[in-house]
């Protein structure tokens, strides 16, 4: 099977094609056909191995899993014998939070995975677009902050991948919503249910004198001290960043009534319910998805470039069909 992989952190040069036997599922997986796959800015991260957690989980000197890619969608090419949940032929959508293996023609998943049957008015690509970003705004902002129906929430880099489902999940758990991106993206992230926008290249959400009782910077680029004073008195601040500086607010402000800070392993939380979830709202059109561009998977390299520029709307996706 075709498959990119890199034996190195570094640069996107480091990611590279190679042929590989086509796997085999054991008793309990399944061989998934693989459709479609995302690219996102922790695919990027662990191509670097930066944040330093990245080495010290995945492998300090190279990665520990040389095949890149969480979140995918195909067909179901052959079950091990003791599966019961899925046959050959299903479209399914899954993902491989620990060991990852998207970015490749074919990938084994155990039945327990976190995975789902897509709808069949639902595109593999459409499909993983959704998940990749909508299964961590919703960790986020219902599992973390149990957002509430008439709470205020302010979301930075609503333009993003995960911004732009918290968007979107946000307005249908009842909330108001305030997006923050460029003004070349009002446009976009008003049609996914914005109640307002800010542009943040004109103005500081943190010195606007609003409240907001969630604030979830969905692109990890501003710290909880600079917008506790935007949060309102038990308001709750969201990052996606791992840093040592917000793991350690996190277990101050659990300490204490009052505004908190939190961040997810978000990955690592999903399930079954969750991905069923999604693609239910998508199917009836309630969760829509925001794909930018679409790449080959032998152009993964450059689908990484661009991820980096930091300029992608919502979804980058890889092609393998």
């Amino acid at each position: 099977m075709r498959a990119m992989i890199q034996t190195k952190y570094g640069s996107p040069e480091v990611i590279v094609p190679q042929t590989l036997a086509k796997p085999s599922p054991r008793d309990k997986e399944i061989l998934i056909r693989i459709q479609a796959a995302s690219v996102g800015p922790s695919d990027c991260a662990f191509r670097k191995g930066d944040p330093f957690m990245i080495k010290l989980i995945y492998g300090w000197s190279k990665p520990k899993y040389p095949i890149g890619g969480c979140e995918l969608a195909g067909v179901v090419e052959a079950v091990g014998k003791g599966v019961t949940r899925f046959k050959a032929e299903d479209r399914v959508l899954g993902m491989s939070p620990k060991t990852f293996g998207a970015h490749a023609e074919f990938k084994c998943l155990p039945e327990d995975s976190p995975l789902a049957v897509i709808p069949g008015n639902l595109a593999s690509e459409d499909a993983v677009a959704v998940c990749d970003g909508g299964a961590t705004a919703l960790t986020f902002l219902r599992d973390k902050a149990k957002l509430r129906q008439g709470q205020r929430v302010l979301i930075n880099g609503a333009s993003g991948a995960v911004g732009i489902y918290a968007v979107q999940l946000a307005k249908f758990y009842g909330a108001e919503v305030t997006a923050v991106c460029s003004a070349g993206n009002e446009g976009l992230v008003r049609k996914a249910g914005a109640d307002f926008v800010i542009d943040y290249n004109r103005d500081d959400f943190t010195k606007a004198g609003k409240a907001y009782d969630i604030i979830f910077d969905a692109v990890g680029k501003r710290s909880f001290s600079a917008c506790k004073r935007a949060l309102t008195a038990k308001g709750v601040y969201l990052t996606t960043v791992p840093t040592l500086s917000i793991l350690a607010q996190m277990m101050w402000t659990s300490l204490f009534p009052g505004k908190r800070a939190m961040f997810a392993t978000a990955g690592l939380m999903q399930n079954n319910a969750n991905l069923a979830f999604l693609l239910g709202l998508a199917s009836k059109g309630t969760l829509n998805a925001v794909i930018d561009r679409r790449y080959p998977l032998e152009h993964l390299p450059e689908a990484h470039e661009y991820v980096e520029t930091g300029r992608k709307k919502g979804n980058v996706i890889i092609t393998c069909t």
